[in-house]
Protein backbone atom coordinates (compact mmCIF):
# COMPACT_ATOMS: atom_id res chain seq x y z
CA UNK A 1 0.00 0.00 0.00
CA UNK A 2 1.41 3.76 -0.38
CA UNK A 3 1.71 5.75 2.24
CA UNK A 4 -0.66 8.55 1.63
CA UNK A 5 -3.75 5.26 1.39
CA UNK A 6 -6.63 5.41 4.21
CA UNK A 7 -7.52 2.13 5.93
CA UNK A 8 -9.38 0.64 8.88
CA UNK A 9 -8.30 -1.34 11.72
CA UNK A 10 -10.98 -3.39 13.82
CA UNK A 11 -9.83 -3.41 16.96
CA UNK A 12 -12.67 -5.27 18.55
CA UNK A 13 -12.51 -8.69 16.70
CA UNK A 14 -15.68 -8.80 14.72
CA UNK A 15 -17.13 -10.07 18.14
CA UNK A 16 -19.27 -6.83 18.48
CA UNK A 17 -17.73 -5.88 22.09
CA UNK A 18 -16.07 -3.29 21.39
CA UNK A 19 -17.15 0.16 19.93
CA UNK A 20 -19.94 0.71 17.22
CA UNK A 21 -19.29 1.14 13.76
CA UNK A 22 -19.32 5.16 13.22
CA UNK A 23 -20.17 4.57 9.49
CA UNK A 24 -23.77 2.86 9.67
CA UNK A 25 -24.98 2.53 12.73
CA UNK A 26 -28.21 0.44 12.39
CA UNK A 27 -31.30 1.59 14.89
CA UNK A 28 -32.81 -0.15 17.33
CA UNK A 29 -35.35 -1.45 15.59
CA UNK A 30 -33.02 -2.89 12.43
CA UNK A 31 -31.08 -4.84 14.84
CA UNK A 32 -30.87 -8.26 14.95
CA UNK A 33 -30.40 -8.71 18.59
CA UNK A 34 -31.59 -6.13 21.84
CA UNK A 35 -28.52 -4.83 23.96
CA UNK A 36 -29.02 -8.01 26.29
CA UNK A 37 -28.44 -10.45 23.63
CA UNK A 38 -31.93 -11.81 23.28
CA UNK A 39 -32.85 -11.55 19.62
CA UNK A 40 -36.36 -10.23 18.45
CA UNK A 41 -39.49 -11.83 19.62
CA UNK A 42 -41.81 -13.41 17.88
CA UNK A 43 -45.52 -14.68 18.07
CA UNK A 44 -46.27 -16.92 21.18
CA UNK A 45 -48.71 -18.91 19.47
CA UNK A 46 -49.24 -19.62 15.99
CA UNK A 47 -51.89 -17.53 14.21
CA UNK A 48 -53.27 -21.34 13.19
CA UNK A 49 -54.17 -22.17 16.93
CA UNK A 50 -56.75 -21.69 18.76
CA UNK A 51 -55.58 -19.87 21.79
CA UNK A 52 -53.77 -16.83 19.21
CA UNK A 53 -57.88 -15.56 18.67
CA UNK A 54 -58.94 -13.20 20.96
CA UNK A 55 -62.25 -13.58 22.86
CA UNK A 56 -64.54 -11.34 20.43
CA UNK A 57 -63.40 -13.68 17.84
CA UNK A 58 -63.72 -16.33 18.81
CA UNK A 59 -67.33 -15.13 20.28
CA UNK A 60 -67.61 -14.47 16.52
CA UNK A 61 -66.64 -18.11 15.16
CA UNK A 62 -69.27 -19.67 17.48
CA UNK A 63 -72.13 -17.21 16.20
CA UNK A 64 -71.29 -18.50 13.14
CA UNK A 65 -70.70 -21.94 13.79
CA UNK A 66 -74.66 -21.80 15.50
CA UNK A 67 -76.09 -20.24 12.34
CA UNK A 68 -73.97 -23.19 9.90
CA UNK A 69 -75.85 -25.44 12.55
CA UNK A 70 -79.27 -23.98 11.78
CA UNK A 71 -78.33 -24.04 8.13
CA UNK A 72 -77.84 -27.76 7.97
CA UNK A 73 -81.12 -28.17 9.58
CA UNK A 74 -83.21 -25.75 8.00
CA UNK A 75 -81.24 -25.75 4.63
CA UNK A 76 -81.37 -22.34 2.48
CA UNK A 77 -84.29 -21.04 4.44
CA UNK A 78 -81.27 -19.52 7.12
CA UNK A 79 -79.16 -17.91 4.24
CA UNK A 80 -81.70 -15.04 4.40
CA UNK A 81 -80.71 -14.28 8.14
CA UNK A 82 -78.26 -11.79 9.15
CA UNK A 83 -76.56 -12.99 12.11
CA UNK A 84 -74.47 -9.84 14.05
CA UNK A 85 -72.43 -9.35 17.08
CA UNK A 86 -73.03 -6.44 19.26
CA UNK A 87 -70.83 -5.61 22.56
CA UNK A 88 -73.52 -4.87 24.87
CA UNK A 89 -77.29 -3.86 23.76
CA UNK A 90 -78.24 -0.32 23.13
CA UNK A 91 -79.69 1.89 26.42
CA UNK A 92 -78.51 -0.74 28.73
CA UNK A 93 -78.24 1.95 31.04
CA UNK A 94 -81.56 2.98 31.19
CA UNK A 95 -82.36 -0.69 31.12
CA UNK A 96 -80.78 -1.43 33.97
CA UNK A 97 -81.44 2.09 35.83
CA UNK A 98 -85.67 0.97 35.62
CA UNK A 99 -84.83 -2.79 36.93
CA UNK A 100 -85.11 -4.46 33.79
CA UNK A 101 -83.82 -8.07 32.80
CA UNK A 102 -80.48 -7.34 30.46
CA UNK A 103 -81.08 -9.59 26.76
CA UNK A 104 -78.81 -11.43 25.67
CA UNK A 105 -79.90 -10.88 21.95
CA UNK A 106 -82.74 -9.17 19.98
CA UNK A 107 -83.97 -9.83 16.32
CA UNK A 108 -86.08 -7.84 14.16
CA UNK A 109 -88.58 -8.96 11.25
CA UNK A 110 -87.25 -8.36 7.76
CA UNK A 111 -88.43 -5.11 5.95
CA UNK A 112 -88.86 -5.18 2.00
CA UNK A 113 -85.35 -5.42 0.99
CA UNK A 114 -83.74 -5.82 3.84
CA UNK A 115 -83.40 -9.41 5.63
CA UNK A 116 -84.17 -10.45 9.18
CA UNK A 117 -81.63 -9.77 11.28
CA UNK A 118 -80.61 -11.52 14.46
CA UNK A 119 -78.82 -9.32 17.42
CA UNK A 120 -76.37 -11.63 19.76
CA UNK A 121 -74.42 -9.46 22.98
CA UNK A 122 -71.44 -10.66 23.92
CA UNK A 123 -70.77 -9.14 26.91
CA UNK A 124 -73.97 -10.24 28.48
CA UNK A 125 -73.79 -13.86 26.92
CA UNK A 126 -70.61 -14.08 28.83
CA UNK A 127 -71.81 -13.00 31.96
CA UNK A 128 -74.60 -15.11 31.90
CA UNK A 129 -72.60 -18.32 31.24
CA UNK A 130 -70.32 -17.79 33.81
CA UNK A 131 -68.32 -21.48 33.66
CA UNK A 132 -72.11 -23.00 33.90
CA UNK A 133 -72.90 -23.36 30.34
CA UNK A 134 -70.60 -23.66 27.84
CA UNK A 135 -70.08 -20.27 26.07
CA UNK A 136 -71.05 -22.07 22.57
CA UNK A 137 -74.04 -24.04 23.29
CA UNK A 138 -75.60 -20.74 25.26
CA UNK A 139 -75.25 -18.35 22.03
CA UNK A 140 -76.80 -21.63 19.91
CA UNK A 141 -79.66 -21.48 22.40
CA UNK A 142 -80.20 -17.81 21.68
CA UNK A 143 -79.56 -17.81 18.29
CA UNK A 144 -82.35 -20.71 18.45
CA UNK A 145 -84.89 -18.37 20.53
CA UNK A 146 -84.41 -15.47 18.46
CA UNK A 147 -84.87 -17.21 15.26
CA UNK A 148 -87.99 -19.42 16.75
CA UNK A 149 -89.92 -15.70 18.08
CA UNK A 150 -89.10 -14.73 14.30
CA UNK A 151 -90.86 -17.77 12.84
CA UNK A 152 -93.74 -18.12 15.33
CA UNK A 153 -92.15 -21.78 16.22
CA UNK A 154 -90.81 -23.51 19.49
CA UNK A 155 -87.02 -23.69 20.01
CA UNK A 156 -87.54 -27.06 20.04
CA UNK A 157 -88.93 -27.18 16.71
CA UNK A 158 -86.18 -25.18 15.56
CA UNK A 159 -83.65 -27.22 17.19
CA UNK A 160 -84.31 -30.86 18.86
CA UNK A 161 -81.32 -30.14 21.12
CA UNK A 162 -81.76 -26.80 22.10
CA UNK A 163 -81.74 -26.25 25.99
CA UNK A 164 -80.05 -29.53 27.07
CA UNK A 165 -76.31 -27.73 28.01
CA UNK A 166 -78.89 -25.40 30.37
CA UNK A 167 -78.49 -25.97 34.03
CA UNK A 168 -81.74 -27.43 35.98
Amino acid sequence: MSPGSSFRIRLDGGSGAGAADPVSPRPFHQRRRNRHGRGLRGELLPAHLAGSRTRAERFDEWVMESAQRLERLWGEDIQSYQFVVQEIPDGLEELVRRGGSIPLASSAPGKGPKPPVITVYRRPVEWTARGLVPVSELIHDVVVEQLAALKGMDPESIDPTYGRFRPL
